[in-house]
């Protein structure tokens, strides 16, 4: 008969060396000796009063540990970090065997506010020390993530008091309903049914009554217009994205192009890049030379922050929405984007011209001539006119061709009110207006220099945002509040740079 070796399953003494679970060239052993013996967390005294009296806290070194390795490894919910701190042995080792309550944790990542920006410093201050910043290009781009906030709660103040004049009138209803009913029996479930509806439509009113009350104007964007509120979250905002509109966050990253550290990290409730540019240029000032380089995509494109880094002698290549139209590296890009997408197809179907364009006139540019496309010729109103900056030629017809014209409406736009057709075709930029920081920023990214420049920039920042969204499952933020989400952003972008300094044999 078989033997087995007899198995104990419920040893009585097991020794483990804690210290050794945390292996040199391992993130957590980096993140152990960075804490403990680099970064200086007595920011964190002044939050508490327990000098003389209260119970002892758990150190603040010991909470970020055991949050930034659950970050690290995609654990983001307090009770799953509290769980982990009782049952994974990495994090039992990082905890000193303690087992810290999700409401410590949840209450320390959410108040740690100033503090993770300046331990954010401290580290990039380590990583610098280590060589790891090269500072001669920052590539800048922004990954837009759901909020915990309810994207139905979102509108102006006009729509709110809309949707509470809808719930007001909808309990007066199910009120004078039930009145009605009152004299005829009624089955007892559905009696306590419709008191639960008509109790949750006015606790519904009352909520939108008070912040109604609490918030008596309209959010405003940069330039002034009407944005959206949320009463979830009023500092997220509703943005759209590849796969639709979601309520939430944009995380902006600047990331050095050498060993591509996060060199700075925000998170603003806004869905325009081009705010988040300058903002982002401005913080990065500290590590900046006069010959870095800052690289964005074309969501921040705008003749004012070109402008902006023009005025500050600040070198920038800020591609525009016509780039790779010009590159001949894509040219062949439409036939791609001809295949639908067999899971999202986000390409909207092509819609033909109403009227008739400039493209379907015939027009000789040696001969002056042009044909309308009823066959009758237009005369000539203007040889060389200045219209937005660019040369033009305009032509107009005559008032016995166009009114008896049976293609007018076709032709024109308002045919009961427009009596004549004009078209004009261009020549480019006129020689005397002066060039504007658009066309110099297109000249320079359309060059040989600028476009190999340019083409580091994918391959610096993408693969952050990948490492940040699919190997730490990054996908959404669980705080609320602008200044929390900032610092939810932060601790991210904190474990991708710790990352970095273990992997070029930080603490071994």
């Amino acid at each position: 008969m078989a033997r087995y070796k007899p198995i104990d399953t419920s040893p009585r003494f097991l020794a483990v060396d804690l210290e050794r679970q945390l292996l040199p060239g391992s993130f957590e052993h980096a993140l152990h000796h960075l804490i403990d013996r680099h970064l200086d967390l007595s920011g964190f005294d002044a939050r508490y009063r327990n000098d003389r009296a209260g119970a002892a806290a758990y150190p603040p070194g010991l909470l970020l540990k055991v949050v930034l390795f659950a970050y690290s490894q995609g654990i983001v919910s307090s009770r799953g970090i509290e769980r982990a701190c009782r049952e994974h042995v990495t994090f039992i080792a990082l905890a000193g065997d303690s087992a810290p309550h999700f409401t410590t944790i949840a209450a320390f990542v959410s108040g740690l506010g100033g503090e993770i920006a300046r331990l954010f410093s401290q580290v990039l201050y380590l990583c610098d020390r280590q060589g790891l910043i090269g500072r001669a290009m920052f590539a800048i781009d922004g990954v837009k993530l759901p909020s915990n906030a309810a994207k139905g709660k979102s509108g102006t103040r006009a729509d709110f008091a809309r949707q509470l004049a809808k719930l007001e009138a909808a309990a007066q209803t199910m009120v004078a309903r039930h009145r009605e009913n009152d004299t005829q029996p009624v089955e007892a479930g559905l009696a306590a049914k419709d008191a639960a509806r008509c109790h949750r439509l006015e606790r519904e009113a009352t909520q939108l009554r008070d912040w109604l009350a609490a918030h008596p104007d309209d959010r405003r964007g940069a330039k002034g217009s009407v944005r959206k509120s949320n009463r979830t979250d009023n500092d997220s905002a509703k943005m759209a994205t590849s796969k639709g509109v979601i309520q939430g966050y944009c995380g902006v990253a600047a990331v050095d192009a050498k060993h591509q550290i996060i060199v700075e990290a925000q998170a603003h409730g806004t869905g325009s890049e081009q705010e988040l540019l300058l903002p982002v240029v401005e913080a990065t000032a500290g590590l900046r030379t006069d010959q870095t380089l800052i690289t964005a995509d074309a969501g921040y494109h705008s003749d004012a922050n070109l402008k902006a880094l023009a005025t500050q002698a600040i070198p920038a290549l800020i591609a525009d929405n016509g780039m790779r139209r010009r590159d001949e590296r894509f040219k062949d890009q439409g036939r791609y984007k001809a295949l639908p997408d067999p899971l999202y197809d986000k390409a909207h179907p092509q819609k033909g011209a109403r009227h008739y364009r400039p493209k379907d006139f015939a027009h000789d540019p040696a001969a002056g001539t042009c044909i309308c496309p009823a066959g009758k010729s237009l005369y000539r109103n203007g040889a060389r006119c200045i219209h937005n900056g660019h040369v033009a030629v305009k032509f107009q017809g005559a008032l016995r061709d166009c009114l008896p014209c049976a293609l007018r409406a076709k032709c024109l736009r308002t045919p009961e009110k427009t009596k004549t057709r004009q078209v004009c075709f261009f020549y480019g930029r006129a020689d005397t207006e002066k060039e504007s920081p658009s066309e110099r920023m297109r000249r320079a990214i359309d060059s040989a220099r600028g476009r190999a420049l340019y083409g580091r920039r994918f391959a610096t920042v993408e693969p952050v945002f990948g490492n940040l969204r699919h190997n730490k499952r990054l996908n959404r933020f669980t705080l609320r509040g602008r200044e929390k989400v900032d610092g939810q952003w932060k601790l991210y972008c904190l474990v991708h740079n710790i990352e970095k300094l273990a992997h070029h044999g930080f603490g071994q």
